[in-house]
């Protein structure tokens, strides 16, 4: 309750990076606010499912993945790696045994929940170190078709640990691995990101790609098929796109946690909303 109480101060007065008044011409077609009544709740089944395991994904991560309620070792039920709060904020953590191994969480939609076009916006609050890699993205619904990259990703918010001022937003598809476009946003001075939450949205359109941070206002990376090299393949058209949220640890891009990085860390999701142009 408290929660919802400041959330509907911050509408009042649009607190930077806070729940903020409804933008004109847009309006709310599905959220996931994660309220729970009881200190430690699964994350809504009918909105989320779980990639699990540990394959480093590609990119040599070190984190094995455990859904809600998992006790195959190293996955612990009596410390979930996602749950709802009673505080109102999905809570991904990630753990460490102190002897190289490491879990987390990847919660995903696929199957359950999936989009074409619109604003798509979650408010977060990462977490801060060397080794940590918070992630909100989206996927093509016909991965399981067509496969990566094809299907295309949309990476709305990544960071690394090393960069704790710097959120990156990209596009991935066919001709766009290795070679990615995507652009980085810097907060001015030393800020971290993860000093506060954050508003990190999606502007999705036909042929056009934006990317901002606590206002839809404030746009820091555009793409349009223009932008991509010879050869690559604009696949943001072609269908609906699920939601995923996860901390990864450790991977090619962000390195290993070092001796300062400190564990748990969690990353506090307050909501995911996805609003859809007006018609006139």
């Amino acid at each position: 309750m408290l929660k919802k109480l400041l959330n509907m101060l911050a509408v009042a007065i649009l607190i930077p990076g806070s729940a903020h008044a409804q933008q004109p011409g847009w309006s709310l077609v599905w959220s996931d606010e994660f309220n729970s009544s009881v200190f430690s709740a699964a994350p809504n089944p009918a909105n989320w499912t779980y990639e699990t395991g540990a394959s480093g994904w590609g990119n040599h991560e070190l984190e094995m993945y455990c859904s809600y309620g998992s006790s195959q070792p190293p996955c612990d039920s009596t410390r979930p790696n996602a749950f709802v709060g009673k505080d109102g904020y999905l809570h991904i953590v990630a753990h460490s045994d102190g002897h190289g191994h490491y879990t987390s969480a990847r919660l995903k939609s696929e199957g359950l929940k999936s989009f074409q076009y619109g604003r798509i916006e979650a408010r977060i609050k990462i977490p801060k170190g060397q080794g940590f890699w918070p992630a909100f993205w989206m996927l093509g619904d016909n991965i399981e078709q067509v496969h990566w990259p094809a299907c295309g990703e949309l990476d709305i918010m990544e960071n690394i640990g090393k960069e704790p001022g710097t959120i990156h937003g990209s596009i991935h598809g066919t001709g766009l691995t290795g070679n990615q476009i995507g652009l980085p946003f810097t907060l001015p001075g030393s800020r971290a990101f993860g000093d506060a939450f954050h508003v990190f949205g999606l502007l999705w359109f036909p042929k056009k790609i934006a990317y901002y941070v606590d206002d839809p206002k404030n746009i820091y990376a555009s793409f349009t098929p223009s932008d991509l090299p010879k050869g690559a393949v604009w696949p943001f058209d072609d269908g609906k796109f699920f939601l995923l949220l996860n901390l990864a640890i450790g991977g090619d891009w962000p390195g290993s946690p070092d001796q300062a990085s400190k564990f748990p860390q969690e990353m506090l999701v307050d909501y995911v909303r996805v609003y859809q142009q007006d018609k006139h």
